[in-house]
């Protein structure tokens, strides 16, 4: 089986390349520069020029492969309509190959308790332009299409992502770790390498379905800023910070690390066989 993969170079792209050939599968993917080229060939994947404004080269991309992997974004102005063409690109190309795209757990909002991917979606500001897109990606499932959407939480893993960002990274700099609120407020979180995993099962999985990749754990921000202060070098030093003092350091983002959000991946363990491992997500956040 050949997979090609769109933002294979990247965080959660990597260890997304690196399970599908885990698993025997060949993988093309989207290469935008020399440097990330390089990266894919040695993890073991075929670089394909272009961009996600490459629509051509997209389809003809997804044409050649059994199966689509899109996790790519581009975040310069116009990411909905580019996010938008290209999935309709890949998904001609595909035909009635698997398509897997990918969502993300901010837009369910505040979640009110733990919930599944059936609960209503009241996204932040920055992920709203998701909503439309992902209704047009699995709507193409009632055309004998193949499209599936995967939902990841807050990823961790490999002293990566988004908390080393915008939580480590700054509190390394300033000697305390930001805390938005009074940290009471949940994430639902899921490991990098677990996460790949479900990548590589959702290529089998039913057309029109959605996943949320979370790996059971969801923890308070307090705790996870305490872990976060190990990795940043300054234990349990921990700095507070208003919602509006947060987006000034932050950006809009912060809206979003400031959802109380917990969910539930047993969709994909019961209908996909997903079995997270990576369980201890503190200790892992902890690790410098």
């Amino acid at each position: 089986m050949q997979v090609f993969i769109t933002g294979g170079s990247g965080y959660i792209g990597r260890a997304t390349v690196q399970a599908l050939i885990r698993h025997g599968i060949e993988v093309t993917a989207l290469a935008r520069s020399e440097h990330s080229a390089r990266t894919l060939t040695d993890l073991g994947a075929t670089p394909v020029a272009g961009a996600l404004t490459d629509t051509g080269v997209l389809r003809e991309a997804a044409g050649r492969a059994d199966g689509v992997i899109h996790l790519g974004v581009d975040y310069a102005e116009g990411t909905a309509d580019v996010d938008r063409a290209a999935a309709e690109a890949m998904q001609e190309g595909a035909g009635s190959g698997p398509y897997v795209h990918t969502g993300g757990a901010w837009v369910y909002g505040d979640t009110d308790g733990v919930v599944d991917e059936n609960a209503p979606q009241s996204p932040p500001r920055i992920t709203a332009w998701r909503l439309e897109n992902e209704k047009r990606v699995l709507a193409r499932a009632t055309t004998g299409e193949r499209p599936v959407v995967v939902m990841p939480g807050l990823v961790h893993g490999h002293s990566g992502g988004l908390t080393q960002a915008y939580f480590v990274e700054p509190g390394r700099a300033a000697g305390a770790v930001p805390c938005i609120g009074d940290g009471s407020n949940h994430w639902a979180l899921v490991h990098v390498d677990d996460l790949a995993e479900l990548y590589v099962l959702a290529l089998n999985a039913p057309a029109g379905s959605v996943y949320a990749g979370v790996g059971g754990q969801n923890l308070p921000l307090a705790d996870i800023t305490r872990a976060l202060s190990h990795a940043a070098g300054c234990p349990g030093r921990i700095e507070p910070l208003t919602l509006e003092e947060a987006e000034r350091r932050m950006g809009p983002i912060a809206e979003a690390f400031a959802l109380d959000q917990q969910l539930t991946g047993a969709r994909a363990r019961r209908e996909l066989g997903w079995t997270p491992t990576r369980l201890d997500a503190l200790a892992d956040l902890a690790q410098v």
